[in-house]
């Protein structure tokens, strides 16, 4: 078996018939919450409580985390839990420091080449890839959480798994939210045995808002991690049971107690681009979130979006085009740094990215074309996963005591997953993100399904400092829409002046490289033909972003969550 794996897959087809991860489940305006000292947001009422709750023990803002996304697991079970992956962003306020920990899936060592092909050769149906064991990746989150409080945790370990346990034993009351996707869900979800015992009574019907839902499975599985560590969930009889679930999977997978054993978080340097007064912060390669960020700022720095306000169609238009310059880059340049070289000091290059500029400001409509450009120093060997991603995630803002702050952005990658549950938490579905790449230029792109390797993520955790201290800490769920989600939120309030509940709750105008995308409503229609007119090709859509703001200021904290979901900001003073 070769280590390098590779693997050409024509996927516009596929990708033609994927259904939205999680679609669109309604509209609730959300305050805007202050707080002296300490808050958290997270993507459930139930999740938000246990943050709060840990913070005001005294818990840091990892101890915080943990306690939420252990609850995340049981309550939103379509978007993260313990067997998916996640990136952290931390400032830890003590000596002034950013710190990054990469907590993806990896791939297995025994995936094939043939691994998303049929037995003609020929790219499987969407749903045949995602669901099952093929698509199953090695978890990173209990790993993830674990080395966050060896190095930021206040709190024993053990005790930030209580409120989950108890809301697993006791039982917690099923959100309208997921009892839609639920149903939404129901071919898939059937197929696994555990799953549709789980979501669904004896008579076929899904789980229906307002149950009152227990996950005694679940419970064990976190007394146990509670106890012992990480080594109860990546070795023994847990892991023997993912191994098995994947590998006796319809279709089968190739998860092995190796893969498990030898998992491994990976801190990477932090990657802070310049923005006017401000510096963004996030998650270097294979993140692509805070690069594609940090380029497309760094291209408008060099024009007056203040002055032209949030309704201009030439402010946009100029955002639009910076957003279509910056995603062409990431497309060819991308990837995990341990795999290829990526040339992020020449992405954000401040000459290379003026240069980038120029091009926008040269005509006053729309580029006829957006390419990649070439960065010093240019590159024999170009990144090459340009993977689809698909947002089901989550995202974890939180701010503690001592100023210490948090964003995570975690996630099992597809709605549900690869719809397998073991234990009472379901399986991510990983590894399509290497399977699903378009053409470039009429060409398959051929990404590499290397052993250990982490593929392309549009995740964006941030947290933006001004003068040295944290401004801004926000995230939000959206495959690669989440760059353009972040985007909006920072120019909102940076340029703009937005608080940070006005910010999220304006309408979404993004641009990833092929249309622009408005959000349906009043707003979204009035612009359209204006920005038609300026040579974009358009398209009202839902949009379904997660996103989780902070501001942290001398006088206090403010907080908001999407509307879009169903999350919750709470003070924890």
């Amino acid at each position: 078996m070769p280590l390098l794996l590779l693997l050409l897959l024509f996927t516009p087809a596929i990708l033609a018939d994927a259904p939205a991860p999680e679609t669109t489940t309604g509209w609730r305006d959300n305050p805007l919450v202050t707080a002296e000292r300490a808050i958290v947001v997270t993507a459930n009422p139930y999740a938000s409580r246990a943050g709060r709750d840990i913070l005001r023990r005294g818990g840091s803002a990892v101890d915080a985390m943990i306690a939420a996304q252990a609850v995340l697991t049981l309550v939103e079970p379509q978007s993260s839990g313990i067997g998916g992956g996640g990136f952290l962003v931390y400032w830890q306020q003590a000596d002034t420091t950013l710190t990054t920990l990469d907590g993806r899936e990896t791939a297995p060592f025994e995936a094939p080449p043939e691994l998303f092909l049929d037995e003609q050769g020929q790219p499987l149906a969407f749903f045949d890839a995602v669901v099952g064991g093929r698509s199953v990746g090695t978890p990173g989150t209990v790993m993830l959480m674990w080395q966050a409080h060896q190095r930021f945790g206040k709190l024993p370990w053990r005790d930030l798994f209580l409120p989950a346990i108890e809301l697993s034993l006791n039982g917690f009351t099923v959100s309208p939210r997921l009892a839609r996707l639920v149903a939404e869900d129901r071919e898939y979800l059937m197929r696994d045995e555990q799953s549709r015992h789980y979501f669904f009574d004896v008579d076929g019907r899904p789980l229906q808002a307002g149950t009152r839902k227990t996950n005694p499975a679940l419970a064990a599985v976190l007394t146990r991690v509670s106890i012992e560590g990480p080594s109860a969930f990546y070795q023994g009889d847990i892991a023997e049971a993912m191994v098995n679930k994947v590998r006796q999977a319809r279709p089968p997978g190739y998860l092995g107690l190796a893969d498990l054993a030898d998992y491994r978080v990976k801190e990477r340097p932090a990657l802070c681009a310049p923005y006017r007064q401000y510096r963004v912060c996030g998650m270097g390669p294979p993140s692509s979130g805070a690069l594609t960020l940090g380029q497309i700022l760094g291209m408008l720095s060099h024009f007056e979006l203040a002055g032209m306000g949030p309704n201009s169609p030439q402010g946009w238009r100029l955002i639009a085009d910076a957003s279509r310059l910056a995603f062409a880059d990431r497309n060819s340049y991308i990837a995990d740094g341990d795999f290829v070289t990526v040339p992020v000091a020449g992405l954000l290059d401040g000459d290379y990215l003026a240069g980038r500029a120029a091009l926008i400001s040269a005509t006053p409509h729309a580029l006829e074309e957006a390419r990649p450009g070439i960065p010093a120093p240019p590159l024999a060997r170009r990144a090459a996963d340009t993977s689809a991603e698909f947002p089901s995630t989550t995202q974890l803002s939180i701010v503690d005591a001592e100023g210490n702050a948090l964003s995570m952005t975690s996630t099992i990658e597809h709605g549900f997953g690869s719809r397998l549950m073991v234990q009472g938490f379901l399986l991510n579905n990983e590894l399509t993100d290497f399977a699903f790449s378009p053409k470039r230029n009429g060409v398959p792109v051929a990404n590499r399904l290397e052993p250990g390797k982490r593929p392309r993520s549009s995740m964006a955790p941030t947290i933006v400092l001004y003068q040295d201290k944290p401004l801004l800490v926000l995230g939000s769920p959206g495959g690669s829409s989440i760059i353009g989600y972040v985007l909006h939120t920072l120019l909102n309030v940076l340029d703009w002046g937005m608080d940070v509940r006005e910010a999220i709750h304006r309408p979404h105008i993004l641009h990833r490289g092929q249309v622009l995308e408005l959000e349906q409503g009043e707003p979204g229609r009035a612009m359209q033909p204006e920005m038609a007119q300026l040579g974009f090709a358009t398209r009202l859509t839902e949009t379904n972003s997660g996103l989780h703001v902070i501001m942290i200021r001398p006088d206090g904290l403010t907080a908001s969550a999407d509307p879009r979901r169903e999350g919750q900001a709470l003070a924890a003073d």
